[in-house]
């Protein structure tokens, strides 16, 4: 019988496929930024939100080439839901060669928060501080327009996400540096 992993089960499913401390990084951000949307929007479906945020990159390290299709073989070898897998997957939505939309409300925050925290990362390297602490959305949609900052980041895909969640921009951008900075001490961003 499939099954939804926990947080801490998603980990270490994580670090079986994953020894890239950016990759590692990238995923405990993610996953503590869907935790945070989650509360303020789904509170009842935090852990959920955090496991996926977890895995949503699971195949990128080892597979590159079949991001977001991998995931497939690589979660069901641990029983892992089908439900479960396809959310993860829905995040490469119109750039891997995954072709499962974003349909719940989850999908479309990881969709559109995937990249923006790349973003909002690497804006962050910017400043004096080189801390998630002080950044605004006036400093993130600044380098956003910037198309030479940060180029491998898609703005389309925020933008879509954005649309997607049916919140402006702004929105989306304020939303993600908060969770971002609530996970500041933890994860030292």
């Amino acid at each position: 019988m499939s099954r939804i992993p926990s947080v801490e089960e998603a980990k270490e499913i994580l670090m079986q496929y994953n020894s890239d401390t950016f990759h590692i990084k990238h995923a405990l951000i993610v996953s503590g930024v869907l935790r945070w949307f989650a509360k303020k929007y789904d509170p009842e479906n935090e852990e959920y939100y955090a496991a996926v945020g977890m895995l949503h990159d699971i195949d990128f390290e080892t597979y590159p080439d079949e991001h977001c299709i991998k995931c497939y073989d690589i979660l069901r070898k641990h029983d892992i839901s089908e439900e479960f897998i396809d959310a993860v997957a829905s995040h490469g939505y119109e750039v891997t060669q995954n072709d499962i939309p974003p349909k719940k409300y989850m999908e479309k925050v990881l969709y559109a928060v995937d990249e923006l925290t790349g973003l909002i990362g690497a804006a962050t390297l910017m400043r004096p501080s080189k801390s998630v602490i002080d950044i605004t959305c006036k400093s993130v949609m600044k380098k956003y327009k910037s198309q030479s900052f940060a180029v491998s980041i898609s703005r389309d895909i925020i933008q879509k996400g954005a649309d997607m969640m049916k919140v402006s921009l702004e929105e989306l951008i304020e939303d993600t540096i908060h969770a971002m900075q609530s996970l500041m001490e933890e994860l030292e961003i």
